[in-house]
């Protein structure tokens, strides 16, 4: 379908077990890699989702090698619920969701997701909303400081954000480089070779997108639509993204902490759980794998299966909006 390589493809493909007549979602469909695993694993139906109006076109080329097999639904993957409704889908054999920005769309000059090339600062996955510009150009300096050391965690937040501040009014951030050049003014080299503006960059787009909200959305969206049996999978690329799938997956599997001796909530009897982590460490990618694809050395597996049918205590798992919560796991 496209450049794009599959982090963890083989990981994957054996936690999920793809089986004839079985139906599968590819919540995050990208460059095509997992849909392309699964449907050449065995004769199953796939629906995979993609916000992105360019993913969607690239997967009707894989969608007619597998004719009746491959149904692409555009949308958000926080929506999936109604999504999949709409196609008539109330329960899944498994989900896989691969987080983040796809290589096909960090490789697009035009799309402004990465400061390697230049291209116009905007980072939406979808096309719609405000862009990075937007925000860069349009932001309180407080704000904007909060959103880099929120979601970049970047410890010189409040020096880029007085930087932008002071040399917006005179001449707006447009492009990639402008917006990269002035951070590798402010913050020192890393030794560790990882550019200055990766940080901020991620912060960006992780506000113009959402996608943690995004994430939180998907995950109690997945659980509750797997049938028994059913897989659930993600890959996270990040802290940020790791910590929330990880706690979810802790908390839908039964494995959050006991309370306190001295909170009532103690003595109650705590129900049977669920949902079993199949990952009790997460699976990362292997020495050669990230010499032949460098971008799968951050990349974090973890996976749940659905053990019984539903119980109303925990159809929807928990979830925290992940903002200042998640930063204290």
């Amino acid at each position: 379908m496209s450049g794009h390589i599959p982090v963890l493809r083989d990981a994957m493909l054996a936690l999920l077990g793809p089986r004839p007549d079985a139906t599968y979602l590819d919540a995050t469909l990208g460059g095509g890699g997992y849909a392309a695993a699964i449907l050449d694993a065995a004769p199953c139906t796939l629906f995979a989702i993609d916000r992105d109006p360019a993913a969607i076109a690239r997967g009707a080329a894989l969608a007619a090698r597998h004719p009746g097999r491959l149904h692409l639904l555009p949308g958000r993957f926080g929506d999936m619920l109604s999504l999949l409704a709409t196609a008539g889908v109330t329960r899944l054999d498994g989900v896989v969701m691969d987080l983040g920005v796809s290589s096909d769309q960090l490789d697009d000059p035009a799309r402004g997701f990465s400061f390697r090339t230049d291209g116009p600062l905007d980072m939406r996955m979808d096309q719609s909303g405000p862009t990075a510009a937007d925000l860069v150009n349009t932001l309180p300096e407080l704000a904007l400081a909060d959103i880099l050391a929120e979601f970049g965690e970047e410890r010189f937040a409040r020096r880029i954000a007085r930087a932008i501040a002071a040399d917006r009014t005179a001449t707006p951030f447009t492009t990639t480089r402008q917006l990269a050049a002035l951070i590798r003014r402010i913050v020192p080299p890393a030794r560790d070779g990882i550019d200055p503006a990766t940080r901020s960059f991620q912060a960006l787009r992780i506000t113009v997108n959402d996608e943690l909200g995004e994430i939180a959305r998907g995950l109690a969206a997945a659980a509750a639509l797997l049938a028994p049996g059913g897989r659930l999978i993600v890959v996270a690329f990040h802290s940020l993204e790791d910590r929330l799938v990880k706690r979810f997956m802790q908390r839908a599997a039964g494995r959050e902490g006991a309370p306190s001796r001295h909170d009532p909530r103690g003595l109650m009897a705590r129900p049977a759980p669920v949902y079993r982590l199949l990952t009790p460490r997460p699976t990362s990618a292997s020495a050669a794998e990230i010499a032949a694809n460098p971008r799968a050395r951050s990349a974090r597996l973890r996976a749940l299966e659905r053990l019984a049918p539903e119980h109303p205590a925990t159809e929807h798992p928990a979830t925290e909006h992940p903002a200042m919560e998640e930063r204290r796991a």
